[in-house]
């Protein structure tokens, strides 16, 4: 069988599938979520894997499976236990849909996830990547998952000069995969591409001695490997400057806060933050105010005790670290709480803030 692309010579499909598959079939990782093919745990590795490496997300994903090793495990836990099980991993919108969406699965398909593209696609942060590797991967089912690894191979192999940063450029990938995908091992093909694209036919200076499918690359033969995929460069991340404090109070316990239920971070726990919005609001008495101003917080900050920068995707926090105390009676709630370092430990902080508090006990 050849497939024909308008920028490419014709390729051999089934040889294509031969190399690629064999390939896999010897060289692939040993990962957790490859020892069964529990569409579960295809999909929590799916999910865990979005924009994060695969070296950071094994042991992120025992962990996940050891403490909701099923979906009622998963749709009946506290959310604060499923955010602190995920917590160092961002973008927490992730398990939030997950178990937004394992719930749906238990009420409408009695705990199975279902096997159609229609009913998958329709759950809660589950998007055509998603689904495309549940169907393929747990169900054997010849579905594309395209992501940004298949979108290089396959922009090199097939030499396709389309941006893959514009979302309509998907849908030409897609129907590629359709194309080439093995009907008898669809769940091998897809992991394949994804794992030439991991390990040989990477971003920047591809490993084309190695490949399995060289013979079959259009970019190595016209030698534009290197040039391959088209990409546009992201906007320019925006520079955001906060203050943060460690408050105590007489006792020695932690001032916490909550944040709001939706937007950046949603409902996880932080330090008491506020934006400083000009240089003035650099001076210590200033902070205080702000303090005052943004969360009606009476605190006393001593000193400042270094800097924390984090980088989003799409923004950069830069936190002066103060350390305060406390001494009128504060009114707790259920968004703010002085807590004991015991306590801290069964809550989920992001990344900045645990940051932060590592610089705390430095000094």
């Amino acid at each position: 069988m050849l497939i024909e692309h308008e920028n490419s010579d014709k390729i051999n499909i089934n040889a294509f599938q031969h190399d690629l598959i064999s390939w896999f079939k010897q060289e692939q990782r040993d990962l957790p979520w490859r020892k069964d093919q529990d569409p579960y745990k295809v999909w929590v590795s799916e999910i865990m894997l979005q924009q994060t490496r695969v070296d950071t997300v094994i042991p992120y994903f025992n962990r996940f499976i050891e403490w909701f090793p099923t979906i009622d495990d998963l749709a009946e836990a506290e959310e604060d236990k499923v955010l602190k099980a995920w917590e160092g991993l961002g973008y927490y919108s992730r398990v939030r849909n997950l178990q937004s969406a394992v719930k749906e699965v238990r009420e409408k398909y009695n705990g199975e996830v279902p096997n159609t593209p229609k009913e998958i696609a329709e759950l809660k942060g589950v998007g055509p990547y998603t689904a495309g590797a549940i169907l393929s991967i747990a169900y054997g089912i010849p579905e594309p998952a395209v992501d940004g690894n298949v979108m290089r191979v396959l922009s090199r192999i097939l030499s396709i000069w389309e941006d893959i940063a514009k979302a309509s450029s998907r849908k030409v990938f897609e129907k590629a995969v359709r194309e080439l995908i093995s009907h008898e091992d669809p769940s091998s093909f897809n992991q394949a591409l994804m794992e030439l694209g991991a390990l040989i036919c990477t971003p920047t200076s591809p490993s084309c001695l190695l490949c399995p499918v060289r013979d079959h690359c259009q970019a190595f033969f016209e030698g534009v490997q290197n040039e391959l995929p088209i990409k546009t460069k992201k906007t320019k991340t925006r520079d955001v400057q906060l203050a943060a404090a460690i408050i105590t109070d007489p006792t020695g316990k932690l001032l916490i806060h909550k944040r709001p239920a939706a937007g950046l971070l949603a409902n996880l726990w932080e330090f008491p933050t506020v934006e400083l919005h000009h240089p003035m609001q650099n001076n210590r008495d200033q902070v205080n105010s702000l303090f005052k101003q943004v969360h009606d917080l009476e605190i006393q900050l001593e000193q400042i005790i270094g800097q924390v920068d984090h980088v989003f995707s799409h923004l950069i926090w830069n936190m002066k670290i103060y350390t305060g105390t406390i001494n009128t009676k504060f009114p707790e709630t259920e968004e703010w709480k002085f807590v004991s370092l015991d306590e801290m430990k069964e809550l989920a902080f992001p990344v900045p803030y645990q940051k932060m508090f590592k610089l705390y006990h430095s000094i």
